[in-house]
């Protein structure tokens, strides 16, 4: 019998290629999706997409969605804490394994290691330590269709904000940014792919610059501040419009 398995969803890249070769290797039982979300705006955290292109997202995977509901800005106790009462809900019914996209922030991973050892459960990392270049070169051979959703004005302009990712993008990359942006360059909305039964539907909305202030602590979207970070962190949002509010 195949280990139960919750699926770590952010909607973006890394989560989509992760998802791809577990479902491929059918190595575990995924229960859910997971997916830390705003609860004040209903948009998924720091990738700002809405929820019903996440609940659009599920759907068309097939797999069940749940979520985390975070206030605006979430202490690292409150996360562990809220964390922690699903992962004790989900161990009463026998999962025990938690899958995540993440490839090479070590930190990042001891963390989920550690944190997630504490209650019995074991961390999956399908696409660790691959090559950040060969796997967005897979992610685009294999058919997925992306947009920015999230630039860091640290490391890109707002013209990367609607951006698909193709390897049009790829060539624009400035060289001190990482090809998957796991840095927390950029952050991605997948709408189309292998995983995927039908494409999402959407249009592009207005762009919304935010700041947000330095904690000089790890958040679950890979966004790394040191507190001695003179500039607080900026970020450009791409909206996404779905389908059902285009029509109206």
């Amino acid at each position: 019998m195949k280990p139960k398995a919750i699926f770590n969803w952010s909607g973006g890249k890394d989560s989509s290629l992760a998802l791809y070769h577990v479902l491929k290797d059918d190595e575990y039982d995924i229960q859910s999706l997971l997916t830390s979300m705003n609860h004040s705006v209903d948009r998924i955290s720091m990738h700002g997409v809405r929820g019903s292109l996440l609940t659009e997202q599920a759907a068309n995977i097939g797999i069940p969605l749940d979520q985390i509901l975070l206030p605006e800005h979430p202490s690292m106790s409150e996360y562990e804490s809220i964390l922690g009462s699903k992962l004790k809900e989900w161990s009463d019914q026998g999962i025990n394994h938690s899958v995540f996209g993440d490839i090479f922030l070590e930190d990042l991973k001891k963390y989920r290691e550690d944190q997630l050892a504490s209650v019995g459960w074991k961390a999956v990392f399908p696409i660790w330590k691959r090559d950040t270049t060969e796997l967005i070169r897979e992610f685009i051979d294999l058919g997925f269709q992306a947009v920015l959703v999230c630039v860091n004005d640290r490391y890109l302009d707002s013209s990367f904000a609607g951006r698909k990712i193709d390897k049009d993008f790829l060539k624009d990359l400035p060289a001190n940014v990482d090809p998957c942006g796991e840095n927390g360059e950029y952050h991605s909305f997948v709408y189309d792919g292998p995983i995927f039964k039908n494409p999402i539907p959407f249009s592009l909305g207005e762009l919304v610059y935010k700041t947000y202030p330095v904690i000089g602590t790890k958040s679950d979207d890979n966004c790394f501040q040191p507190p001695s970070e003179e500039k607080p962190p900026g970020f450009y949002f791409k909206d996404l419009i779905p389908k059902d509010l285009v029509l109206k």
